[in-house]
């Protein structure tokens, strides 16, 4: 059994100290912690002060230790009140447990986000420590930007299709009778292919939505990669591409992958896709069978085109959201979600520079056969 060790972590009247365990990985020390810690007394003087704590509020820890809790840490809300006199923890309500996170400033107007713990010896009894975890406020300003980022582009996205649908449902409406029917038709085909891109976009935000909550579902069965990359083929080329610009190569034999259909076409699609509309001349497909995480057996699909391929200095951001190619269009959510969807079935997804010159997408998806097929 490991032996409880004293790590000296301020000073108040006197030293203070606190008993850490030390386990086989070693002793745990609050400057270890990523977010910020500050505990303070019975006597509201504060004993730790971590460098996480000195990092996010500018305030040196020596500056700190062993003062008053309401001068080392001078909260503010945001109308200006004073936190710890708002709050009293040592002297409020005896049955409080804390204070939920919230918005704090700091003089100057430095943003924290702060919460705390009231520890009592026993239910109601006087507080014996104020336990206080700080952390910034980068973080939340990212995320807040990446939902107005999204905001801004679903409302710029979906403003063009639905006025053309608007405007071609009111002018047939109106003027029926003075179109003909070639007009007519050329119209309705404009408003079923804007109808069909705000349904794609309105998907595509729902797949966001479930990946970065991690509530994507995958409804696994036996997939046939090399089949599903030869239909994707046959579905272009019917469209007008030319046979020839395509080359699928397939190397046998290849594991019997398990994997939702739906996914694999989804990312198969966006892939083809961006190499038809992004790169020039033949676009390469390749599947051949790979190791995965763990060792595990899996197939790799690999798409790459003879274009002018992603500057470097974009490699990194390729699978980030809104992150679009030199040539404009489409949403800049396409790849994002096919890296939600390839780490969902556990695989791995690489982009890079192909033989041709052009861009180079490598995913690899793991077998992932049920349980009971194990």
């Amino acid at each position: 059994m490991s032996r409880p060790r004293e790590s000296h972590i301020g000073r108040a009247d006197s030293i203070a100290t606190v008993t850490t365990v030390a386990d086989a990985d070693g002793a745990i020390d609050p400057d270890d912690l990523p977010d910020g810690l500050v505990i303070a007394d019975e006597t509201g003087r504060v004993i730790c002060f971590n460098s996480a704590a000195a990092r996010i509020t500018a305030v040196p820890r020596a500056a700190a230790l062993g003062r008053p809790l309401e001068h080392a840490l001078p909260l503010e809300d945001l109308k200006g009140r004073r936190w710890w006199a708002l709050t009293d923890p040592y002297g409020g309500l005896a049955t409080r447990v804390g204070q939920p996170e919230r918005n704090l400033l700091l003089p100057g107007g430095r943003e924290v986000l702060v919460s705390a713990r009231y520890v009592r010896e026993r239910p109601t009894g006087p507080v014996r420590r104020l336990v206080i975890s700080l952390r910034g406020t980068e973080a939340r300003r990212r995320t807040e930007r990446s939902h107005a980022e999204l905001i801004a582009t679903v409302a710029h996205e979906l403003r063009s299709p639905l006025t053309s649908v608007k405007g071609f449902t009111a002018t047939l409406l109106a003027k029926w009778e003075r179109f003909t029917d070639d007009q007519k038709r050329l119209m309705l085909e404009t408003v079923d292919a804007d109808a069909n891109r705000v349904t794609r976009l309105i998907a595509e935000l729902l797949d966001i939505s479930r990946i970065d909550s991690g509530r994507l579902e995958l409804r696994r069965q036996p997939v046939d990669l090399s089949a599903a990359v030869e239909r994707h083929v046959q579905a272009l080329t019917a469209t007008g591409l030319a046979p020839d610009r395509f080359l699928v190569r397939t190397r046998q034999p290849l594991p019997a992958v398990w994997a939702d259909p739906d996914k694999v076409d989804q990312v198969l699609g966006n892939l083809l896709e961006n190499a038809v509309r992004h790169g020039e001349g033949t676009v390469t497909i390749e599947v051949a069978p790979a190791p995965a995480t763990n060792d595990e057996k899996g197939t790799a699909v690999t798409v790459s085109d003879e274009g002018l391929g992603i500057p470097e200095e974009s490699m990194g951001r390729v699978f980030t959201r809104f992150w679009r190619g030199s040539k404009r269009g489409g949403t800049g959510l396409g790849l994002y979600i096919v890296k939600g969807i390839v780490e969902a079935h556990g695989g791995t997804i690489t982009v890079g520079r192909g033989p041709g010159g052009g861009a180079e997408f490598r995913f690899i998806l793991p077998v992932g056969a049920p349980a009971y097929l194990k």
